[in-house]
């Protein structure tokens, strides 16, 4: 048997770009995009993603280099996944809510040599552009405009802009044979992070990875063939948990959707019948919470992952109707590689319990290697009593192959010993099933207990005047770090309260539900928490606004 060994006919590259030639042969009759009144078959998208592709090459882009796209969930952002890696490039998704400091710094550390820019985000990318140095060449840009009939080949009446999407696509060979890996190692995506702890780094994917976390997503998720898929997660974010890409290889439905609105929301899932969409746990709080969304007529499967879902929140959006799945993931992993991997003999407890098991993470995906907890001191793994808390450790397929330009970062996260450390602090129960606690940064000690905010935020996300919540350390020079919550109010309260509820009851609402010592010492009040794009809410953000109030004698303060 040793002479059995990997020959051409048995080790091609694995990629997920075939998923879209798979697509074309078995649904290519079937719709594969539908954005308002715009739709496209499984042929006309692989059509047309060779077209994009054969246009980048002749432009000049070579294997390798970096092509941008900044653009929200509309048709071309969906092609683009395929089309550009098909021409042999990077693929580089940006949010489209970064200011253009930050997206200048991102493109100059990219080296992007073309720019895919979405028609509102052109002046914010044009004012990139005039931000880099005079001796760095700017990449080329071009304009998707979905609003317009704009397939003119001629170039773009928009200074600055080389072209229409559609006058390049029209330009390509719609026979192009696609650039295909030489080794499955290769670059595939480029994904910067969200930047929530700290700078953004790029996050650098290979061709084996991205088809690894797509397999484990429809495979944990049970996705069926042709099922309709509702496009409220940015593609922009990890690229779409490699749903994109899944989508294709079971011939779905993608209903594009520009940006989310609940009423709009609830439109497209009865006008379509969506079966699957995904978000962050913020998207769910805004489905629970909208007037405009009534108890579904038939169950909508929905994944949530990117932060710890307070438990209040996923108990109403089940009692809406939506199936919900939990999982854990960053952007180094491509996706989602840890599941609630949920047990028959579970739907029979009451609905506050069943929305305790799920907001936990779970354990690792079918095909992801393994998943573990561990003391950061000494290596070893924790207890199994689901309170030993340690930092959350991975290894798998889909884990990235490094930061790009960032030796130093991937070494500190990619360890000898074989783990990606993830920065994250979790515990694991005893039934095997992870549970993440907080990021290592947003542990609040205070007296010297470890404190959760996940587990104060949900207390407040049950109060039914809260809308959404997010708790940090300010710094006291007694206990050296107490819980500091940050609440915005719900717009319309029920009847039942006559009024808002005051700083003091929010903190005894707490203290009713929780140890003393874990109960918020200070709430702000705020009209809206910051948050990335992804629905994040960026702690770095309120972790400054409670250290420039250490100073402030009151136990509560309330900012505009």
């Amino acid at each position: 048997m040793e002479l059995l060994l990997p020959n051409p006919a048995n080790s091609p590259p694995l990629t997920t770009l075939g998923f879209l030639e798979r697509a074309a042969t078995a649904y290519g009759d079937s719709p594969s995009i539908i954005y308002n009144n715009i739709s496209y078959t499984w042929s006309q998208t692989h059509r047309r993603c060779l077209q994009v592709a054969s246009s980048l090459t002749s432009l000049g882009i070579q294997r390798g280099q970096v092509v941008s796209v900044v653009a929200p969930n509309v048709p071309s952002m969906y092609e683009l996944q395929f089309a550009v890696p098909m021409s042999g490039a990077v693929l580089n998704n940006i949010n489209t809510r970064l200011d253009a400091n930050t997206l200048s710094v991102l493109l100059q550390h990219s080296e992007s040599k073309l720019v895919f820019v979405d028609h509102q985000s052109s002046s914010l990318v044009l004012e990139a552009i005039s931000l880099f140095p005079s001796k760095t060449k700017a990449p080329h840009l071009v304009l998707i405009d979905d609003e317009k009939d704009s397939g003119s080949k001629n170039p773009s009446s928009s200074v600055g802009f080389l072209d229409h999407y559609e006058g390049i696509l029209e330009d390509g060979d719609p026979k192009f044979k696609w650039v295909r890996p030489k080794s499955e190692w290769e670059p595939m995506v480029l994904n910067y992070t969200s930047g929530t702890t700290s700078s953004p780094k790029g996050v650098i994917l290979s061709h084996r990875g991205t088809f690894i976390i797509t397999m484990a997503t429809l495979l944990d998720w049970s996705v069926p063939n042709q099922p309709v898929y509702l496009w409220t997660l940015p593609m922009f974010h990890a690229n779409g948990w490699s749903l994109p890409w899944g989508m294709a290889a079971v011939g779905g439905t993608n209903i594009c959707l520009r940006k989310i609105e609940p009423s709009v929301i609830c439109r497209l899932i009865e006008q379509h019948g969506v079966t699957h969409m995904c978000g962050a746990p913020v998207v769910l709080n805004m489905l629970s919470n909208s007037s405009h969304l009534e108890p579904l007529n038939r169950p909508v499967q929905i994944l949530t992952a990117g932060a710890p879902p307070p438990a209040p929140v996923l108990g109403r959006t089940e009692s809406m109707g939506f199936v919900v799945s939990h999982g854990y993931g960053l952007t180094e992993t491509g996706g989602v590689v840890v599941t609630c991997a949920w047990k028959k003999k579970w739907n029979k407890l009451p609905l506050t319990e069943r929305a305790r098991l799920k907001a936990r993470q779970g354990v690792n995906s079918a095909v992801f290697t393994e998943v573990d907890v561990v003391d950061p001191e000494t290596g070893e793994s924790v207890k199994r009593d689901g309170k030993t808390l340690g930092e959350v450790v991975l290894r798998g397929g889909c884990v990235m192959l490094g930061y790009l330009k960032d030796p130093e970062g991937t070494s500190n996260c990619m360890r000898e010993n074989g783990w990606f450390c993830s920065g994250d602090v979790g515990v694991i129960h005893p039934d095997g099933y992870l549970e993440i606690k907080d990021r290592s940064k947003d542990i609040i000690i205070s007296g010297g207990e470890n404190i959760s905010s996940p587990e104060i935020e949900s207390v407040l996300y049950s109060h039914p005047a809260v809308n959404e919540a997010a708790v940090v350390a300010r710094p006291d020079k007694f206990w050296g770090e107490t819980p500091c919550a940050f609440v915005s109010l719900k717009k319309n309260i029920d009847d039942e309260l006559t009024q808002k509820p005051s700083e003091k009851e929010i903190m005894e609402y707490c203290r009713e539900k929780l140890p003393h010592y874990m109960a918020p010492k200070t709430v702000v009040f705020e009209e809206e928490l910051p948050k990335t794009s992804t629905g994040k809410v960026q702690k770095f953000i309120l972790r400054e606004i409670a250290k420039a109030m250490s100073g402030v004698d009151e136990s509560s303060c309330a900012l505009g």
